[in-house]
């Protein structure tokens, strides 16, 4: 069955950040510098012809794109310019998209004007849900006599109450991360096609150490042979966000309280590492965007800039909340908080599943399900039982 050429493929993948792809033809400088090629994985070249011939499924079934990790050595070589690195990102936002069967996925990464509506409409859901439930306390419902909008003092719990927002935070977490798994298992099925169903549970579990491995170290960053000051910001990065979500999600009981701590407080502590740590790594990587002087910040797509500048936003949000609450300022703290809120929603339903975010959670994924094939063959094939033996 013969192969037919789908030119469409260049001009899609543009609107996902490809740049000058049509100008390759195929040398292999690209694949010849990369640290991270190897024989069973050629890219970028492989994966730019993949899309010159406009091999979808092919390129949908490959993990190669995550195997990158955007070093710009191909780029900063390529004799003709033709970008291999940037189309090498571009598939990835793509695969994104393709992964999420719903389509919103696509919209937000090809249309500006999506990504601006799904914004503004994620952000009025904190601003609506304060409405309705201080209105119902003006209507004298039952139970929320309690909580009356205290202007004398900072009482941010009174103005919206814990355990209200957590189960908010709880419920939104729990869509939004149906939402991941379903494109995770599209994913899977994609990767792994039908070999996924005859690879033995146990290498799964053998291997998920891979899929730990890679999630919390970004090992394989520092193979790429570049300036290893990059992956320690990405490192931190990671787990900035990783203790900020965590006392969210499961400790904000704990963690918004209208009880001052003392400086040296765990919560406190905590919260200032994620605070610090989320303002240098995210306004760093903003700087390199707007200065451009990097191959990796030349050409950054609209949907580069979302993932650093809400957590820059929301991470200034949050220590004006902490500077208003400690000033006893009542109605700064408490305008404030509602804005923060509004940041942070607006990230969470923008990104997760189906932005720049998952990166984080797809690569890791990708080396994971290629180890779990390698495993799988090296297995040693099942022993026939001799024609004619019982």
């Amino acid at each position: 069955m013969s192969n037919r050429v789908d030119p469409s493929l260049i001009k899609e993948l543009k609107e996902y950040g490809a740049v000058n792809i049509e100008a390759c033809f195929n040398c292999g400088n690209c694949t010849a510098i990369c640290p991270l090629t190897d024989s069973k994985h050629s890219f970028p070249r492989n994966m730019i012809r993949l899309v010159q011939m406009g091999f979808r499924k092919r390129i949908m079934k490959t993990p190669d794109p995550w195997l990158c990790y955007y070093c710009g050595d191909c780029s900063d070589t390529c004799p003709r310019e033709a970008e291999p690195a940037e189309t090498m990102m571009a598939l990835r936002r793509w695969l994104t998209a393709q992964y999420d069967r719903s389509g919103h996925g696509a919209k937000l990464y090809t249309s500006e004007k999506a990504v601006w509506k799904a914004i503004l409409q994620y952000s009025m859901i904190p601003v609506i849900l304060l409405l309705i439930f201080h209105g119902l306390k003006a209507l004298g419902v039952p139970g929320l006599d309690s909580f009356e909008i205290v202007t004398d003092r900072v009482a941010l719990n009174a103005f919206a109450p814990v355990f209200w927002v957590w189960a908010v935070v709880l419920i939104d977490f729990v869509l939004l991360g149906s939402r991941l798994v379903r494109n995770i298992v599209h994913m899977f099925q994609l990767v792994m096609g039908e070999l996924g169903r005859k690879i033995p549970l146990r290498i799964y579990i053998q291997e998920f150490k891979t899929f730990l491995l890679h999630t919390i170290t970004q090992r394989r960053w520092l193979d790429c042979g570049e300036d290893r000051k990059r992956w320690f910001k990405h490192l931190l990065l990671i787990s900035g966000y990783a203790t900020m979500l965590i006392l969210i999600v499961g400790l904000l009981w704990w963690f918004q309280t209208d009880e001052l701590y003392p400086l040296f407080h765990p919560q406190r502590l905590l919260g200032y590492y994620a605070t610090v740590v989320l303002l240098y790594a995210t306004g760093e990587a903003l700087i390199g965007r707007l200065r451009k002087r990097e191959q990796i910040h030349r050409f950054s797509h609209p949907s580069d800039w979302l993932f650093p500048a809400f957590i820059f936003a929301g991470t200034v949000t949050g220590i004006l909340v902490h500077i208003f609450r400690y000033a006893g300022w009542p109605w700064p703290t408490y305008l404030m908080y509602v804005l923060h809120v509004m940041v942070m929603i607006s990230m969470l339903d923008t990104e997760v599943g189906i932005g720049k975010w998952t990166h984080l959670f797809y690569r890791p994924l990708a080396m994971y399900l290629e180890r779990v094939k390698e495993r799988a063959a090296e297995e040693p094939a099942p022993e026939l039982a001799p024609v004619g033996a019982d």
